[in-house]
């Protein structure tokens, strides 16, 4: 395929045996159906120091730059961390900005042990619209982690299923025409120090 879409999962969680880095390794397999091509980005991988605006080059910085504003659409995949996403997917963000995300189609994936974690996608959509990026509506929410993968399978057909439909959808729109740049966008100027 001569225009083939290049996708980064970006796995926010640390966890040896992660729900969100699993779910992420189907969504790519989703990617590779829709004909893309498909990375997984573990931050447990980089060394990425917390965030520090005066060192925007530290540690792995660089090259996790490079590969995200090499990629065509990006999927972010978080733990729920008090009703909000990891720390880890926090200071990548941090790190990264308008040059890695600005008019990029983002997927949006959330890991829950308890119920329905939506407000971690919310939070992931508000940072992702002040970078002017198009954030898919379809998303996936996985409740109750604890019960959803079992033996390296998914418990549930349907839960699978959606999983890899957000690789599909994150294909299939990754060349989607960007919108012009958003309120949040012109809004977003980091604190002085």
């Amino acid at each position: 395929m001569a225009n083939q879409p290049h996708v980064v999962a970006i796995c926010g969680s640390l966890g040896e045996e992660s729900v969100t880095r699993f779910a992420l390794e189907h969504a790519l397999v989703g990617v590779e159906r829709a004909g893309g091509t498909g990375e997984l980005l573990d931050l447990r991988g980089f060394d990425l120091p917390q965030f520090d605006p005066g060192e925007r080059e530290a540690g792995d910085v660089p090259e996790l730059k490079r590969r995200v504003r090499a990629a065509d659409a990006v999927v972010l995949g978080t733990p729920v961390y008090h009703g909000s996403y990891s720390s880890p997917l926090k200071a990548a963000l941090d790190y990264c900005g308008f040059d890695e995300f600005e008019g990029k189609t983002v997927g949006l994936l959330a890991v829950a042990g308890g119920r329905f974690p939506v407000t971690a996608m919310d939070h992931l959509r508000s940072v992702c619209r002040a970078l002017d990026a198009w954030v898919l509506p379809y998303e996936v929410a996985i409740p109750r982690s604890h019960s959803a993968v079992m033996d390296g399978a998914f418990t549930d057909e349907e839960l699978e299923n959606r999983v890899v439909t957000l690789g599909r959808q994150i294909v299939r729109y990754s060349h989607i025409e960007p919108c012009p740049p958003s309120f949040e966008s012109g809004e977003n100027i980091g604190a002085a120090d």
